[in-house]
């Protein structure tokens, strides 16, 4: 029982993955069809840019918040990046500091609705995801951002997304890319003062307060880091996609969100942690993988993952309680 209270959302992750694996056998090859190293490369690319961006939301819940905006950050990260080269044909250093610097602004609305005007960060962060789909929609004209597009000005955009920036979004770069942002999630969470600060705040704010952490401070702190990974979740999108959807970020929140709220249990770290996030997106990733091939339709897949999901959560909690 203590194996399965530590570990059941790991292992609801393994059973599924199995379970996939044998509903999905060819009988003509002898093998599955899920196993095939193209469909497993398919589901890493799936849950690589999901995790950097419900990495961005791990830190928000740290210090007991929660960030709403984190899509529609991506969002505005993939608009943005994409107008730096097709409309502006700027470098790709400085297009990613400008997008990583534009997106900060949400942290900057978010930490003053919360920190200086004391609004609850969930009704907050929805009021700013709210406000940011607005901002990229109109930034956009509310169209794709494309190479050799007519811009809203009506001029003819010459820019090129550069072939190096495509790179970052294809395998393996893109999981690596995924990796180095969990490790270092994982070890600023951990290993650093600030981390173990924020973990103090979400644990007992009064108490954080009363021995001397600055709260207000750490809490804008880990909005920061939830707009930058955000925004880097979005300007992956865009390197993977090589262009800019309407709403393409805001497709990822809710997934984000589940796999940061699993991650809770792995480990029975019972808070918010990097590697349960990472194994969240790992048993998200599976699951909408899985149902596809299984020719699920679209209508009812969230319904099985709802259930799939509840009962990764229930294996710990439960137990937990008796």
């Amino acid at each position: 029982m203590r194996f399965v209270k530590k570990w059941g959302t790991l292992l609801v992750t393994v059973v599924t993955f199995v379970f996939f694996s044998i509903v999905n056998w060819d009988d003509s090859t002898n093998s599955s069809l899920f196993l095939t190293t193209d469909n497993v490369i398919t589901i890493l690319r799936s849950i690589s840019i999901m995790a950097i961006i419900a990495i961005g939301l791990t830190y928000s819940l740290a210090v007991n918040g929660m960030d709403l905006a984190v899509g529609a950050t991506a969002n505005l990260a993939d608009t943005f990046v994409m107008t730096m080269f097709v409309w502006y044909s700027m470098s790709i250093g400085a297009s990613i500091a400008l997008t990583i610097l534009a997106c900060l602004t949400v942290a900057v609305v978010n930490s003053i609705l919360i920190v200086r005007l004391k609004i609850p960060d969930m009704i907050a962060t929805l009021a700013v995801m709210f406000m940011y789909q607005g901002v990229a929609l109109t930034y956009s004209n509310g169209g794709a951002i494309t190479e050799r597009m007519v811009r809203p000005d009506g001029i003819h955009a010459e820019g090129l997304v550069p072939a190096a920036f495509k790179t970052l979004g294809i395998e393996p770069n893109l999981v690596i890319l995924m990796l180095v942002v969990v490790a270092f999630a994982f070890f600023f969470l951990n290993y650093t003062k600030y981390g173990r600060y924020m973990y103090a705040i979400g644990g007992n704010p009064e108490a954080a307060k009363l021995s001397g952490i600055p709260v207000n401070r750490y809490k804008i702190l880990a909005y920061l880091m939830s707009a930058a990974f955000s925004a880097i979740g979005g300007i992956c999108i865009a390197a993977r996609v090589g262009t800019a959807q309407v709403s393409a970020g805001d497709a990822f929140l809710m997934p984000a969100v589940a796999a940061a709220f699993i991650g809770f249990s792995v480990g029975g770290a019972g808070k918010p942690n990097a590697f349960g996030t990472l194994i969240g997106a790992v048993l998200v990733g599976i699951l909408e993988n899985g149902l596809i091939m299984m020719a699920v339709p679209y209508y009812a897949m969230n319904i099985i993952k709802g259930l799939v999901l509840a009962l990764a959560l229930a294996m710990t909690y439960s137990i937990a309680k008796k």
